[in-house]
């Protein structure tokens, strides 16, 4: 299997004539996690002033694909992008992107770390940078902004000598500042992960898939939740992530998110989802797309050398059978 087939597949044949709606402006985590795939930066992007918008753009046909954080490591799920996907858009999962964060203190051209006296940036930035503005910044100020990107673009507009902000190393190339400190986070190790998501389509499989359900309820019953879990456990299919979310019909009323190793094409997980959709629950389906991972491609030329051996395998059995 060769370097271009254990990637994932690009959106469509033409992708210059694609558009591609993502959280703006420029300089946002979103356009920097956008920038790792060189197959989106060939096409039209589109910068989109919120989540709910970007997705609504593309469930318009307004641009052809979405981008949008789904994940974060340390905040958790992106809700509204879930709650849009799951009960208000009819949108499928492209792939994944993967992330790491790295927030950044940035300031105009000349100043020094010893000259701020005031920190601006979107609260969650500055809340998950609590423990280095306390030892570097003792009694800072805090200023709250709409994105990280705004406040590296009010701050290269507007701002003086003695403001900062926290934002991205790319926010800085786009708005002319300086980086005063990398990494700055209370956990290096976050990481946000984020999807492409289109009307319409899935990608074929890898052998290093992922696929995204939403399973409802039809009745609250004890063991209900123990039914949904058994048809993954029976076939040995790995789950990598499971949420409640509340249906917003009724307190007590929710569904579940979940996140399962394998593909659609996978006759093991059509299996499990066939069962889950004849039997008591009603299963929407979000999308089987490539996965992300430092090793994914190494991960997916092994999955195919293997599966095609064993297919060969089957073959050479079946080729027994007397007809």
């Amino acid at each position: 299997m060769d370097d271009a087939a254990a990637s994932p597949p690009p959106l469509a044949a033409d992708m210059a004539s694609l558009r591609v709606g993502y959280l703006g402006p420029a300089g946002t985590f979103t356009e920097e996690a956008l920038r790792t795939q060189p197959d989106l930066l060939q096409a039209q992007l589109v910068s989109i002033g919120s989540i709910p918008e970007v997705l609504a753009a593309t469930s318009s046909g307004e641009v052809d694909a979405g981008f949008v954080a789904i994940e974060n490591a340390i905040e958790g799920s992106v809700n509204v992008t879930l709650d849009t996907l799951a009960f208000e858009a009819e949108l499928l999962i492209q792939r994944e992107v993967v992330i790491a964060v790295d927030l950044c203190l940035l300031a105009r051209p000349g100043v020094r770390i010893d000259d701020v006296k005031t920190v601006v940036s979107f609260p969650h930035a500055t809340a998950q940078c609590r423990l280095f503005l306390n030892r570097h910044l003792p009694g800072v100020q805090t200023q709250a902004s709409n994105s990280t990107a705004d406040a590296a673009r009010s701050l290269a507009e507007d701002g003086d000598e003695r403001t900062a902000a926290i934002g991205t190393a790319r926010a800085a190339e786009v708005y002319g500042l300086e980086v005063l400190a990398s990494n700055i986070a209370d956990h290096p190790e976050n990481a946000t992960r984020f999807v492409v998501v289109a009307r319409e389509g899935i990608p074929p499989r890898t052998g290093h898939d992922k696929t995204s359900i939403v399973v409802f309820q039809r009745a609250d019953v004890p063991g209900s939740l123990l039914s949904i879990l058994q048809e993954f456990a029976a076939r040995a299919i790995n789950l990598s992530k499971l949420e409640s979310r509340p249906t917003k019909r009724g307190l007590g009323d929710y569904c579940f998110l979940i996140d399962l190793e394998g593909h659609i094409d996978d006759e093991l997980v059509a299996d499990a989802l066939r069962n889950l959709k004849s039997k008591q629950h009603d299963v929407k389906f979000l999308g089987s797309y490539p996965a992300a991972g430092e090793h994914g491609p190494e991960v997916r030329r092994e999955a195919e050398v293997a599966w095609r051996a064993a297919d060969e395998w089957v073959a050479a059995l079946r080729a027994q059978v007397r007809r």
